[in-house]
């Protein structure tokens, strides 16, 4: 027997390592399932904050949120390095004039740029990917430089600037909100700020005053698209990207399930389930390499049983057959199995009820107790509670089989102490139903 469990735990460890390197090989390529290149087209508005000279300013004072316009365009394309961080350029235009009638002196500035920056997946980052579902959150920062060309007319000499160019340069931070439309298209609201530091001109064309020391700011809100490349179905800011060392546990967590699953032993005999092919044996009864209770001479009672009933023949001859079956029943040869916290009997173990069911049909003035025992996993209590239950659940089955109710009398034995009740097998042994015959 033990041969034969060896064998089995070495052909189920073969299995199981061919499994890994078929999931080794799978998962090397796991982090690079996703789409890596995502184009971005935007329009929206571009408000100069400062520097203006004096009677000149952008928004209406007196409209909701300044009677924005659309002034502003861009294209970009982006590259994720990883999951979580990647780089995008950007072209963008913008023409910044004031609201018509907002009191404000007419001006127009037109601004050609280019950007380079760095993204960042913040919904991958901050581990709140699942829970947003098709929402996603980006963050960006980088440089931008823009040639500043001024269009606005000149009151006086050259003072401000029309048609001339000034390049400008400096940093820009945003966030960029997003939601997936279809598997590869998504919606996007962008809010930068950009703060330059090379800034010569005034929104509004003229120069700016040498005391803001060449700064200025725009604030730029957006609506957009982005449409992500690749052999992945889904856009890559979308994309499940499974952790490899999870992977790995998790399959080490099924192989380990499936050598318990190979390895279970219902009945007990000593042999695995998987190559046992009679799992209901009599408990003790020797069986061979298959599972099955030995039986020699083909009588269909097994040897050992047969032994057993033949000695005691021997020894009490003038026995009847029906003490001779009352000592075996007495004795717990007959008994009934039943899972954790269970109180219907497992399906491998209804032979003893049928045992007695035969037995009580052939012995109609006989009257026995229904025996309900519990191993010692929680309350005493409770494990007296379940004993009862599965006593009664054994007595409702052979009452509904046509036996008399008051033929039976159901005992709670409780928590049975006779094993180890560290041993989940041991305990199996003890989580049971047995019989006496009054």
């Amino acid at each position: 027997m033990k041969k034969i469990t060896l064998l089995s735990l070495l052909m189920a460890s073969s299995v199981a390592l061919q499994a890994q390197k078929k999931e080794e090989v799978k998962d090397t390529t796991a982090t690079s399932e996703f789409n890596k290149w995502t184009i971005e087209a935007t329009v929206g508005q571009a408000k100069g904050v400062k520097p203006y000279a004096v009677g000149y300013f952008s928004s209406d004072p007196g409209a909701f949120l300044g009677k924005p316009q659309a002034n502003s365009f861009s294209l970009s394309g982006r590259y994720m390095l990883s999951p979580i961080f990647g780089f995008r350029g950007s072209l963008h235009y913008d023409n910044l004039k004031n609201i018509k009638d907002n009191g404000s002196k007419p001006f127009e500035m037109q601004q050609f740029g280019v950007g380079l920056e760095g993204v960042v997946n913040l919904s991958r980052l901050l581990g709140i990917q699942e829970n947003l579902n098709r929402f996603g959150l980006l963050a960006h920062g980088g440089i931008k430089i823009d040639a500043m060309t001024s269009k606005t007319a000149n009151v006086f000499e050259n003072d401000h600037n029309n048609g001339a160019t000034e390049w400008n340069g400096g940093l820009v931070i945003g966030i960029t909100p997003q939601f997936r439309i279809t598997q590869k298209l998504a919606v996007m609201l962008d809010v930068s700020v950009q703060n330059n530091y090379r800034q010569h001109f005034n929104w509004d064309g003229s120069y700016s005053d040498i005391s803001n020391n060449l700064n200025g700011q725009l604030i730029t809100g957006s609506l957009g698209l982005s449409y992500s490349f690749g052999p992945n179905d889904i856009h890559g800011d979308w994309a499940v990207i499974r952790d490899k060392k999870s992977d790995e546990i998790e399959a080490l967590g099924k192989r380990i399930d499936d050598m318990e699953t190979l390895m279970n032993d219902t009945d007990k005999d000593g042999v695995p389930d998987y190559l046992d092919q009679e799992n209901n044996s009599v408990a003790g009864v020797a069986v061979d390499t298959r599972g099955k209770m030995v039986d020699i001479n083909r009588n269909g009672v097994p040897d050992e049983l047969e032994r057993y009933v033949d000695k005691t023949t021997k020894e009490v001859t003038q026995q009847s057959n029906e003490d001779m079956v009352k000592k075996l029943i007495n004795e717990g040869y007959v008994t009934t199995y039943f899972d954790t916290n269970k109180s219907t009997p497992t399906n491998v173990s209804t032979e003893g009820i049928d045992f007695m069911l035969t037995y009580l049909r052939n012995f109609p003035n006989t009257k026995i107790e229904i025996i309900g025992h519990a191993d010692e996993i929680g309350s005493s209590a409770f494990n007296n509670n379940l004993a009862n239950k599965r006593a009664e659940a054994v007595k409702a089955i052979l009452v509904k089989a046509g036996i008399a109710a008051d033929r039976m009398t159901v005992v709670t034995q409780g928590e049975d102490s006779s094993v180890d009740p560290n041993s989940d097998g041991a305990r199996k042994l003890v989580r049971r139903v047995t019989f006496q015959v009054k």
